[in-house]
């Protein structure tokens, strides 16, 4: 038998009115993801621990069987792993993301944040942006890494855990309330922003009608982080399939296989038949258990607001991964079972993540069942099926 987690970051939603007063996951056209809900199991999954914030970190640790209350230790201590920074017991790692913030005459106490992922910035230029970044603002006590696109990393040597705002939860707002309280880390925003607006590549993006890249912003500070083995833990052997440093990072700490599929950059065209292909390929040809397939897109989607590009993004899930996963494993003959959910909401509505329970879909292509429900928020709350501890969802996928 052979286990899948098919993961839509940020899929579920709230019911829009532009929609018909349906969500994206059940406007989007899926017609895999219908036929396979006729012969599933859906349901609902509480994955936020109860006082934890509704984090991608929390979330995806609770989806691979790891409980957030024992094992988070901050979200960028987990990018650090996947990108190589061997962290010391006294740092302190902090998500650097690269935000478009108003281009205007105001303070910058007074400007407002307009795009967390400065429209999605590619890694090329991220680059060269952080690199001027470095330059002016490195020292010994601060330094810097480059990520993927707009999501860098900050090690602070001998630094503290401080209370940070995620940007994508301000997205709109004079950011001057939501600055850090450490003045250093205050200090070195502000500064960005004089090194990076008037920066060539800001200039040339804002010819191209992209946002620019204007502004550093630090959130998710934490500690270096403990996982135990995903394989010693499950007796899976298991491998990720991710292009964010987030996932990729988790993998790294629970001693699992990353996965690097070309084209994968987390964005809307993501290679999602290569990420399917791979799985398939790690389950049939590399004796591999388990894969975790995680797809960024809805998530960023949300954050954006919209709602013609949400729905793409599930649409794109549907027709490009999991139908791919099916038809592959279907065609090798093997047994499987997979699951598919988002790690938490990322409704259009506020653009942000929210804690409700996501709707999961459980197939096992060795006990195929007959309902007629579609797979979405409203009838998986039907349905009456409910995991409450998210941490216990890996678990029960490889329950049989």
């Amino acid at each position: 038998m052979k286990y899948i987690v098919v993961l839509g970051d940020g899929m579920a939603d709230e019911p829009l009115e532009e929609l018909g007063g349906k969500t994206p996951l059940e406007y989007a056209n899926t017609p895999k993801m219908d036929e396979l809900s006729k012969m599933s199991e859906i349901g609902l999954i509480n994955t936020i621990p109860q006082g934890m914030k509704p984090g991608s970190d929390t979330a995806n640790l609770s989806v691979l069987g790891y409980d957030p209350k024992l094992y988070y230790t901050g979200r960028s201590p987990l990018e650090a792993l996947s990108i190589g920074v061997d962290m010391k017991e006294t740092d302190i790692a902090i998500r650097c993301n690269i935000v478009t913030i108003s281009d205007d005459n105001k303070p910058y106490e007074e400007k407002t944040i307009i795009d967390h992922s400065s429209s999605e910035i590619s890694t090329k230029d991220a680059a060269v942006l952080l690199e001027a970044v470095k330059e002016e603002l490195a020292n010994h006590e601060f330094s810097y890494y480059l990520g993927t696109s707009y999501r860098h990393l900050l090690i602070w040597d001998k630094g503290e855990v401080v209370e940070l705002t995620p940007p994508h939860d301000v997205l709109g707002q004079v950011i001057g309330q939501y600055l850090p309280q450490d003045k250093a880390l205050s200090a070195m925003m502000k500064k960005s922003y004089e090194i990076l607006s008037k920066h060539p590549i800001n200039i040339a993006r804002k010819e191209k009608g992209l946002n620019p890249a204007n502004s550093i912003w630090f959130w998710g500070a934490g500690t270096r982080p403990a996982l135990s083995s995903f394989q010693e833990k499950n007796h899976k052997k298991g491998a990720m399939i991710s292009a964010v440093d987030l996932l990729k990072g988790i993998a790294v700490g629970a001693s699992m296989l990353n996965i690097e599929v070309e084209g994968a950059n987390g964005t809307l065209e993501t290679n999602y038949e290569g990420k399917a292909l791979a799985a398939v390929d790690a389950l049939t040809k590399q004796d591999y258990d388990f894969v975790y397939i995680h797809v960024e897109a809805p998530d960023e989607m949300g954050h954006q607001g919209s709602i013609e590009r949400k729905v793409k993004a599930i649409e794109y899930l549907d027709q490009r991964v999991i139908k791919n996963v099916v038809d592959g494993l279907d065609a090798k003959k093997v047994d499987y079972r997979m699951i598919v959910l988002p790690d938490h909401p990322t409704p259009i509505c506020v653009r942000t993540h929210t804690s409700d329970p996501v709707p999961y879909m459980l197939y096992d292509s060795t006990n195929i069942q007959n309902h007629t429900w579609n797979y979405n928020e409203a009838e998986a709350k039907k349905s009456g099926n409910y995991i409450e501890n998210g941490h216990k969802t890996i678990d029960y996928l490889f329950s049989k």
